[in-house]
C-alpha cells in the first residue's frame, strides 16, 4: 500500500514530466516562428553562396549557367535552409527544456512546502 508522500512524489514526477514537455514544443514551435521571420531567407543564401563556390571550383570561376551547376546550387540553398531551421527549433527546445527545468524547480518547492510537516522526515 502506498502512503500519502508516495502518491504526491508520483504526482509531482508526473506533473514535471508533462510541464517540461509542453515547454519543449513551446519552445520549438517558438523557433519555428522565428526559423520562418528570420532564418529563411539567411540560411538560403547562405547555402546559395556556399554552393556557387563550390559550383566555381569544380567548372570554373564564370559559372555557366548549366543543369548541373543550377542542380548543384539548388542542393547547397536547401541544405542551406535545412541547417539554418535545424538551429533554430534545436535552439528554440532547448530554450523550453531549461524554462521547463526552472517551472519544475518552483514548483517542487512549493508542493514540498504544502506537504512539509514539522518534525517529520
Amino acid at each position: 500500500m502506498l502512503d500519502s508522500w508516495q502518491v504526491t512524489t508520483k504526482r509531482v514526477n508526473a506533473m514535471k514530466r508533462t510541464i517540461r514537455e509542453k515547454m519543449i514544443y513551446i519552445g520549438a514551435g517558438a523557433g519555428l516562428v522565428c526559423f520562418a521571420l528570420y532564418g529563411l531567407l539567411p540560411g538560403s543564401f547562405a547555402g546559395g553562396l556556399v554552393g556557387l563556390g563550390i559550383a566555381g571550383k569544380m567548372m570554373g570561376t564564370p559559372v555557366a549557367a548549366g543543369i548541373a551547376a543550377r542542380m548543384l546550387l539548388a542542393i547547397f540553398m536547401l541544405l542551406g535552409i535545412l541547417v539554418s531551421g535545424l538551429l533554430f527549433v534545436g535552439a528554440g527546445s532547448v530554450v523550453g527544456w531549461i524554462l521547463g527545468l526552472a517551472a519544475d524547480q518552483v514548483q517542487t518547492v512549493r508542493i514540498g512546502m504544502k506537504t512539509h510537516q514539522p518534525g517529520v522526515k
